[in-house]
């Protein structure tokens, strides 16, 4: 008989390092059964993997890639936070922020990138409420930011 890796363990496997932050905040705070991210940016080993504004320097794709990226180091501080993935129950929400050129309107395909590995991960869990909001600068030229609202 083969094993097969579910997709949520597919993902913790991959997850980078927890993100340090950078300001004076904390990556998580949980309230009774709800946990909650900091806005998490795309960054891969220490820095960003892509950088600039969408519907100028930075294409749907990548956009869409950035956001996937974002998503994996909320994922990562839950996982610092909670111990395993495995104890959420759901995905309750999740805030994109696209950095966005004047007249970009595609802020809602971006923030897919990350939407779509949520429902890979988890099925019918990592289905979520959102928005997907275009904002004029991120930190570090970051094109998306994610943060993310959990049940545990």
């Amino acid at each position: 008989m083969e094993h097969h890796e579910s997709p949520l363990a597919a993902v913790e496997r991959h997850l980078p390092d927890p993100p340090v932050p950078v300001a004076n905040y904390v990556p998580v705070r949980q309230v009774g059964n709800l946990v909650f991210t900091s806005g998490q940016t795309p960054h891969r080993n220490g820095s960003l993997a892509v950088s600039g504004k969408l519907g100028r320097e930075v294409s749907i794709e990548q956009g869409q890639q950035a956001s996937a990226d974002a998503v994996m180091n909320c994922l990562s501080a839950l996982r610092q936070h909670l111990g395993s993935l495995d104890r959420i129950v759901s995905v309750v929400s999740l805030t994109g922020y696209v950095a966005s050129a004047e007249g970009f309107t595609d802020q809602p395909a971006v923030i897919n990138g990350a939407s779509l590995l949520l429902e890979k991960a988890f099925g019918d869990k990592g289905r979520h409420a959102r928005a997907a909001l275009g904002v004029a600068e991120l930190p570090g030229h970051a094109p998306v930011e994610i943060a993310l609202i959990v049940e545990v």
